[in-house]
């Protein structure tokens, strides 16, 4: 619990059982002590046991996207819980009426279950310690806020905007913070009661000591402290009856008994406002974690022109959830070993919040990129052939999504895969067939002087033969047993026969299997499997082709290329 020392507040040790309203008495010799100075410091032993469950929370506010940051926020909250058996509670901060929807609302929960990161109490889930949305709270905060003003820790304020605009010149002009200067703060019940009966809109605001400072011991950042002097008196209640963000968020996380609030490190300021909140209500303070930034590449806060930032974005461009979760866990996070693939359960088992970093992390989107592939490919293979089938066929790539052909071009092209929509350019790429353009590149120029003709020639009679056809239909041992005969009846091995055979077939000098690519090939002509807009080029059409090339020409041309990529070099 926090304490307070350094003024007669010392000898008030409260606690939640009586936190009920002082008395007027109490209120009057508050309202003159409140001058002197007091420390308030919530100190951490990782030794002490926690008493109670551990219940953490996540408080997002329905005004957009889940960010990501966001969703790591969620997610260590989340770990945190589960690797302490505690409770994960999902509350809704929509108190700015203005800019929360409920679209933005059901998409941030789509996307925490998305991430698989369930809630034991908030919204759908309900619980012990509802309502879980802040606009259904309101009650609960004029209560609390009444019982704030009985107690004298919080008064009436009736200034107009226009006079706390000339306190912040003021202030500007005296070169010190925008603090209130505290005008109601030391008015008579005579002066409150002639502004009350006149009508004149107040709000609420709570009395800061003027001397002294705050103190907490962050389970990330270690000791913080701050100076009240920088603070004044700040509003809890608007002149319209609606409560403000520190105040809701003071009043919901004792209330809801969280235990230990992480949040983002750009809400460390508001622990200031929310401790004093804190102890004049009665309530013990949590444990505080705040959570490092994520920055860009360029050591900026992440934002929309870095590309991508929500979740959403992330799971429509193809990425997995197991991919994301992994990924963010790492942003500031590490088990101490060269590991970086976890499951969520393994994050469960090995996460603790004193291995968390205080240091910025840097969002990498190649190595998410990265990350996702390998996950991708560590799924089981019904489940991956499940993905990529269905979508090659809802692409219109192929006419059907599972059978023989789809299994084995998964598991041909699967290793340049790292999201489901590359699967598209992946399989595109095996049936396309770019000979002409092939053979007229500067690449191709070796390949097409070692007797390219020649070599198709043969190729073409073994075709004709129905030769080739025969031994793709034994598989992939009648396929090598032949390209081994193949070559030596052409005194050739090694790169001068499988260069120009990969060239001749496929249309390409690089990608997979060749062997695996052409009984692909293939199957795709025998079975019918791929849509007529896809652009494939069966192995009939390709030797069909390979006949009609004029050789003498290509040969004329291949200096040409040459000399106009010197020129652009």
């Amino acid at each position: 619990m926090a304490t307070l020392v350094g003024t007669p507040w010392m000898r008030i040790r409260v606690f939640p059982e009586v936190a009920s309203s002082f008395s007027r008495q109490s209120s009057l010799f508050l309202r003159r002590r409140a001058r002197r100075s007091f420390s308030v410091s919530a100190i951490f032993d990782p030794a002490k046991k926690v008493d109670g469950q551990v219940r953490v929370r996540f408080a997002p506010s329905p005004t957009g996207n889940l960010h990501v940051g966001g969703a790591r926020t969620a997610l260590f909250n989340y770990l945190f819980a589960r690797s302490k058996g505690g409770k994960f509670v999902l509350r809704i901060e929509d108190t700015d009426l203005e800019r929360s929807t409920k679209e933005s609302e059901e998409a941030v929960l789509q996307d925490l279950s998305w991430l698989g990161l369930d809630w034991d109490e908030g919204p759908a889930a309900g619980g012990d310690y509802g309502p879980y949305r802040q606009s259904e709270r309101n009650l609960l905060y004029k209560q609390y806020a009444e019982k704030l003003l009985e107690s004298g820790y919080v008064y009436r304020c009736f200034c107009s905007n226009e006079e706390l605009e000339k306190m912040k010149e003021i202030a500007k002009l005296k070169q010190l913070p925008p603090v209130y200067t505290g005008k109601w703060a030391h008015a008579t019940d005579d002066e409150v009661q002639e502004e009350l009966a006149k009508g004149t809109p107040y709000t609420y605001r709570f009395r800061v000591p003027k001397e002294g400072s705050l103190k907490i011991s962050d389970l990330i950042r270690g000791e913080v402290s701050w100076n009240l002097d920088t603070l004044g008196d700040f509003v809890i209640m608007r002149s319209n009856g609606q409560p403000v963000y520190n105040f809701c968020v003071t009043v919901d996380d004792a209330t809801m008994a969280i235990s230990h609030v992480i949040r983002a490190e750009e809400h460390l300021p508001n622990t200031l406002r929310q401790a004093l909140i804190y102890k004049a209500l009665g309530f013990p303070m949590p444990y505080f974690a705040h959570v490092s930034l994520i920055l860009a590449p360029d050591r900026s806060k992440l934002s929309k022109r870095h590309g991508a930032t929500s979740v959403g974005q992330y799971r429509e461009m193809g990425y997995l959830p197991q991919a994301m979760v992994n990924y963010l866990a790492l942003l500031g996070w590490g088990d101490g070993t060269e590991n970086e693939f976890f499951t969520l359960e393994q994050l469960v088992e090995k996460f603790t919040i004193d291995r968390v970093n205080k240091s910025g992390a840097i969002f990498d989107s190649t190595k998410l990129r990265w990350m996702n592939g390998q996950h991708l490919r560590a799924l089981p293979s019904e489940e991956l052939t499940k993905l990529i089938g269905e979508r090659w066929k809802n692409t219109g790539i192929l006419k059907e999504s599972e059978g023989s052909f789809i299994e084995e071009a998964i598991q041909l092209l699967k290793d340049g895969i790292d999201l489901i929509p590359d699967s598209d350019k992946a399989l595109s790429n095996l049936l396309s067939y770019p000979l002409q353009a092939t053979l007229t590149s500067p690449e191709a120029k070796p390949v097409l002087e070692d007797k390219l003709s020649d070599f198709s020639a043969s190729l073409i009679a073994a075709y004709d033969s129905g030769e080739i056809l025969g031994v793709l239909e034994e598989g992939h041992a009648g396929w090598q047993k032949w390209v081994k005969g193949f070559g030596k009846s052409l005194k050739r091995k090694g790169k001068s026969l499988f260069m120009p055979l990969r060239v001749l077939l496929t249309g390409k000098l690089h990608g997979p299997d060749m062997g695996a690519s052409v009984a692909l090939l293939h199957k795709a002509g025998k079975f019918g499997v791929v849509a007529s807009e896809a652009g494939f080029v069966t192995l009939d059409e390709r030797f069909q082709m390979l006949r009609q090339l004029d050789w003498e020409a290509l040969n004329k041309e291949q200096p040409l290329v040459e000399a106009t990529a010197s020129a652009s070099n």
